[in-house]
């Protein structure tokens, strides 16, 4: 389940892109990324762009099966090259990315790596992909970020969306040593509109993490040993550890460390 359309994600795509390519006009690519360790400002926008062609691969050919990352994980390149130049090709990418979302349409069976089966899966993976390292991005040139309410909503949906997957996790063992009496989480988008959902609580007393996200006009049930209070920008940039490119701050209330742990478990997909 999503939010937005796939008309939208394709939308998003382009117009993230867009954000980003005009945010780094005149930048040096040899600048590091603070919020990518090890990574420059021109392995950042290989790395968007590889991944960009990658999924539109996968749409456009209808792939059953994984298609060779090789394109993601490879970010050299001569960074001394015009960032214009890249940018541009950057651009390209997301414009052919997005039209083939729009050809192949919602309801297209293609391989995806988690379950959904359709290129919907693919534009919002590719749509989140571009809002995080668009932030990245802003990092690198100390610019100013922000995000529209419903684009960080469905991202951050999709994030808590992934926590019932034992495959996110390092191993099934770390994910039953996250589980334990009296640990959940409770997260409010403070930002979301009266009578319209902006609550989740992830529960982790049971014998697997379970995410139960509150419909309108309902509450979370219970005090949670740790809450997290924010927009919705502020709290999925949180989740991806890439807090500092906002100004608008968390409120965490309880178990930090509890906090602190599960993320970091939840978050082990993001290292391979």
């Amino acid at each position: 389940m999503t939010d937005l359309t796939l008309d939208r994600y394709a939308a998003e795509i382009i117009a993230q892109t867009e954000q980003l390519t005009a945010s780094i006009k005149g930048a040096d690519l040899a600048a590091p990324v603070p919020t990518c360790a090890g990574w420059s400002l021109g392995d950042l926008l290989r790395h968007l762009g590889g991944a960009h062609r990658w999924a539109e691969e996968i749409v456009r050919t209808r792939a059953t099966g994984p298609v060779p990352d090789d394109q993601v994980n490879d970010v050299s390149g001569d960074d001394r090259a015009d960032v214009a130049a890249l940018g541009a090709w950057l651009s390209e990418g997301a414009a052919l990315y997005a039209d083939a979302l729009r050809k192949a349409g919602p309801d297209a069976r293609v391989w995806t790596v988690a379950p959904g089966g359709t290129p919907v899966f693919w534009a919002r993976r590719m749509t989140v992909e571009t809002v995080v390292h668009r932030a990245d991005a802003v990092a690198a040139v100390d610019g100013t970020y922000t995000l529209d309410h419903d684009v960080a909503l469905d991202a951050l949906a999709e994030w808590l969306g992934f926590l019932e997957l034992p495959q996110v996790y390092e191993s099934v063992e770390a994910m039953r040593g996250l589980l334990g009496p009296g640990r959940t989480v409770h997260f409010h988008a403070t930002d979301a509109a009266p009578g319209t959902e902006g609550d989740w609580l992830i529960d982790l007393t049971g014998v697997a993490p379970a995410v139960r996200r509150s419909g309108p006009g309902e509450r979370t049930p219970g005090e949670a040993a740790v809450s997290l209070r924010g927009s919705a920008a502020a709290l999925l940039l949180l989740m991806y550890q890439r807090g500092s490119v906002l100004d608008d701050a968390v409120e965490i209330v309880g178990d930090r460390e509890l906090f602190q742990e599960w993320r970091e478990g939840a978050s082990a997909w993001l290292r391979r």
